[in-house]
């Protein structure tokens, strides 16, 4: 039960600081103390009169928050569990699959610091399994297997109810439990910010909802940590190591050249990966083999994160989407390097593409998928980088071919503005993240400066 109706009442406690006297109210349900401290006298009494008048009438207090029942929101009538799974199906109608898989994750490890008691019956796996795979998707929760349907009810039967977060003290336990990984250690800043992003989210539709009175979680300075955008400059390649990098992967014996051209779309044109797996040989724009400007034109206007086949709708890998950060519609045209370009004919022609064809394929003629990317990648650093370039950040990612892309344009002195738009960023995003990496200009910075000239002789 969530209620008692066990009440100690005691005796206002006065303590006389130096600057202020803080009066305390005092009370234990079921062994429990419980305090209010109040600035007056006045506040105090009023207060703990309205806990006598409640004891009297026969009241019960909530073992959640320590005050009676009338003083509580609904949040005492509505289960944590069947809140979450509600809130989970709102946002799976308005959120693209990543984001419903995170949504998923903060969930379920806030569940778990819900729980009224640790599953003795059920692995601890096996519950964090069903809660994030079954209980907040979707798509998957009527197909439960009959193991996962036991453990979703036991879950529900031994969940806090939303009183709960109406207890600052149990708030800061869930905050705590989220911001964790499972060995207790503290986890990245970047995933403690998403999940509590999240929560709040999750506190605003339960105000909306009229299930809570106000947004429990702490707000301002110090209530999330700081994370930075900045890229790390060690992860970026020179021309060296991205061409042995690049020579090693077009050896490679299955589909090597089809994936040099991949990684040099983002080495010179700087897209995303999944903006590059989404593009049709008719976003190529290439020029005739004897013009003077061999520049050729990438048109990106789709993506296709590939999320995992339970997080989309329709059971697909990936996920059709716009552009990041624009209108649906939207299209950004790139200007391709010439030596991207000799690249991109060959392929085509090499893999007898049509206009309407995808540009990179897999092996079987669908979508080239991220395990095949990410794998050539990874045995490409083992066999070209040094022990000590390996254990490095230097390239870990094939994300980080575009960061060199985008910061060697910056340091070739293209205008922020210019390189945004190209990237599909907004110069502020773009000026956060490469800033750092921005060299070479410094000399040419000195002149401009010094071209300004010296104070005026008579000037003391």
């Amino acid at each position: 039960m969530d209620t008692t109706y066990r009440v100690k009442i005691w005796k206002t406690a006065v303590y006389r600081g130096k600057r202020k006297t803080t009066h305390t109210v005092r009370w234990e349900l079921d062994g429990k103390e419980w305090r209010a401290p109040f600035n007056t006298k006045a506040l105090a009494d009023a207060f703990r009169s309205e806990l006598v008048s409640a004891t009297r009438r026969g009241e019960a207090f909530s073992l959640a928050t320590g005050r009676p029942v009338s003083h509580q929101s609904g949040a005492s009538a509505v289960n944590w569990y069947d809140f979450a799974v509600q809130f989970a199906d709102a946002q799976w109608h308005r959120t693209g699959g990543n984001n419903r898989k995170n949504t998923a994750k903060a969930l379920m490890a806030t569940t778990v610091a819900l729980l009224r008691t640790s599953p003795s019956a059920f692995r601890p796996v096996d519950v964090r399994t069903a809660l994030r795979e079954f209980a907040f998707n979707t798509r998957r929760r009527a197909e439960a297997p009959p193991e996962v349907a036991t453990i979703l009810k036991w879950v529900e039967r031994n969940t806090l109810t939303m009183a709960a977060w109406e207890d600052a003290a149990k708030v800061d336990e869930v905050l705590l439990a989220v911001g964790s990984k499972l060995d207790g250690t503290r986890a990245a800043a970047s995933s403690v910010k998403r999940n509590r992003r999240i929560l709040n989210v999750a506190m605003e539709y339960a105000v909306k909802h009229r299930i809570l009175r106000a947004n429990p979680l702490p707000k301002g300075r110090g209530a999330a940590p700081k994370t930075s955008s900045a890229i790390d400059k060690r992860s970026l390649l020179n021309p060296e190591q991205a061409a042995r990098l690049l020579g090693w992967v077009r050896r490679r014996p299955r589909g090597g050249k089809r994936l040099q051209t991949f990684f040099a779309t983002m080495y010179y044109a700087g897209p995303r990966p999944e903006e590059v797996v989404a593009m049709v040989v008719a976003d190529v724009r290439l020029p005739l083999e004897d013009a003077e400007d061999q520049w050729c034109e990438l048109l990106f206007h789709t993506a296709q994160p590939e999320v995992g086949k339970n997080w989309t709708d329709d059971g697909e890998i990936h996920e059709e989407r716009g552009l990041k950060g624009r209108a649906s519609d939207d299209t950004r045209v790139v200007p391709g390097h010439p030596s991207l370009t000799r690249m991109l004919r060959a392929h085509i022609k090499a893999e007898s593409l049509k206009p309407g064809d995808l540009l990179f394929q897999g092996e079987k003629g669908g979508m080239l998928a991220g395990s095949v990317i990410r794998r050539a990648w990874r045995t490409a650093r083992a066999e070209v980088l040094t022990p000590e370039e390996f254990a490095s950040p230097l390239g870990k990612r094939v994300y980080d071919l575009r960061h060199t892309c985008l910061t060697n344009w910056l340091n070739d002195g293209i205008p922020p503005a210019q390189v945004a738009e190209w990237a599909g960023n907004s110069v502020p995003v773009l000026l956060a993240t490469y800033a750092r990496c921005i060299s070479g200009q410094l000399s040419d910075l000195k002149k401009r400066i010094e071209a300004r000239g010296d104070l005026p002789l008579h000037i003391h």
